[in-house]
């Protein structure tokens, strides 16, 4: 059986990932449309999809990636690796805005944690021999934790859950699901999880809160990570993490539904065959997840199980809209940006996170208030996209569009020399 590399799925992922750098790069946080927002704690926005479709794409492309199941000491040292790599990718983005060097300040503080950014990236993302990738992702590692539990003032709140750390976790769980257990042990795996988190979310009681609850901050999930991760976590709420350790659980889910659907599209059968099978798998998975919202709300902040089931049930539905218009029917045109974007999501994922705290730290007088110092993101945005615009709604998805524009020129430049960069 050889590697089938799915057109369907490479667009699926673009999709995903240009809508990740459109919500978390508007041009003013304080003027957002609603649908590119997540929703305030119950419900789902469309900018609730974008995690969990990356987790299912994940899931869906481990198999795809290995048709023929073998495990041996190499390939686990390759999942682990790979699954580190990522972790550490994750970690780096919420040290990057804390990097002091030498008491430097502005411009040459920039450029030192610009250095140390290449060097952190091409180490986690190049391409050197199996041992030299170990060396260098568990030292890399190491550092972060001398770091944040040494007693380093700058470090003593850097947060350490993130997307791409859950990402690695969940690919590292399904990886080594495929590769050693049966698709009916991958389902009960799954049905497990959601159930046992289920059961501990609203059974058992929070220490030094009382009954079980879902509400943000008391809950079950929130505890342990004020526990477990101290000051480590979200800056925003400060004692618990959206992508904390316990609602990790329920998210490997996402990642073996995606596992079991891409076994869907290795089957030997007829291509509308799988489509059949992956459409009505999809619906299932949305009305599970509908009536299981109704005692357990859907809920991204704590990954609840109806969210999982819910989530994975519309990515099932729109990778099979797309697997039929593309894969089936043949039809290719107007997709083409989206195969850019997905086949070089990482470069994006990382890349992107750092430009703005980047052109943040670039400070000078404000030439239109020469009172006030501005920065470099806010006077581009201010002065060079906001004039054109009456609504300030739609001035700042300008502002993410015109980031988005960019990127797809650099990623088409990519694309067009073969250069895609993976961990």
């Amino acid at each position: 059986m050889v590697k089938e590399r799915l057109i369907s799925l490479d667009v699926f992922r673009g999709l995903t990932i240009l809508l990740m750098t459109i919500v978390n790069n508007p041009g003013d946080w304080g003027n957002v449309y609603p649908p590119l927002l997540h929703a305030h704690w119950n419900g789902c926005t469309p900018t609730d999809l974008v995690f969990p479709f990356f987790i299912f794409i994940m899931g869906v492309a481990v198999p795809l990636a290995m048709p023929e199941k073998f495990y041996d000491d190499t390939t686990f040292n390759k999942i682990l690796i790979r699954s580190l790599r990522m972790f550490c990718l994750g970690i780096f983005f919420n040290f990057f805005g804390k990097i002091q060097l030498f008491g430097l300040e502005g411009i040459p503080l920039l450029i030192g944690r610009l250095v140390i950014t290449i060097a952190v990236g091409y180490a986690l993302m190049g391409s050197f021999s199996n041992r030299l990738k170990n060396i260098l992702a568990f030292s890399t590692l190491a550092i972060y934790l001398i770091l944040a539990y040494g007693g380093f003032e700058n470090y003593q709140d850097v947060r350490l859950p993130g997307v791409l750390q859950r990402i690695a976790v969940v690919y590292f769980v399904v990886s080594l699901l495929y590769l050693k257990t049966s698709k009916k042990t991958q389902i009960i795996t799954g049905m497990v999880l959601l159930l046992g988190y289920w059961a501990i979310m609203t059974l058992i009681p929070v220490p030094g809160v009382g009954e079980a609850n879902l509400e943000s901050g008391t809950n079950l999930a929130a505890w342990v990570d004020s526990v477990l991760l101290k000051d480590h976590v979200y800056h925003e709420t400060k004692t618990w993490d959206p992508e904390g350790i316990l609602s990790t659980i329920p998210s490997i889910v996402n990642g073996i539904i995606g596992l079991l659907i891409g076994q869907i599209l290795l089957y030997n059968v007829t291509k509308i065959q799988k489509a059949q099978q992956m459409g009505i798998t999809g619906t299932v998975l949305i009305f599970l997840g509908l009536i299981w919202d109704l005692v357990f709300p859907i809920n991204k902040s704590i990954w609840t199980s109806s969210y999982v089931l819910y989530t994975t049930g519309l990515a099932t539905v729109f990778l099979t809209i797309l697997y039929y218009t593309i894969d089936i029917a043949d039809y290719k045109k107007g997709f083409k940006l989206f195969l850019i974007w997905g086949v070089n999501p990482m470069i994006v994922f990382f890349a992107s996170q750092i430009i703005p705290q980047g052109l943040v730290m670039i400070q000078f007088q404000n030439p239109e208030n020469p009172e006030q110092q501005t920065n470099l993101l806010s006077f581009l945005y201010y002065s060079g996209i906001v004039p054109f615009f009456s609504n300030p709604m739609t001035a700042s998805l300008a502002g993410a569009l015109t980031y988005v524009t960019i990127w797809t020129f650099i990623l088409w430049i990519f694309y067009r020399n073969k250069l895609i960069f993976k961990v």
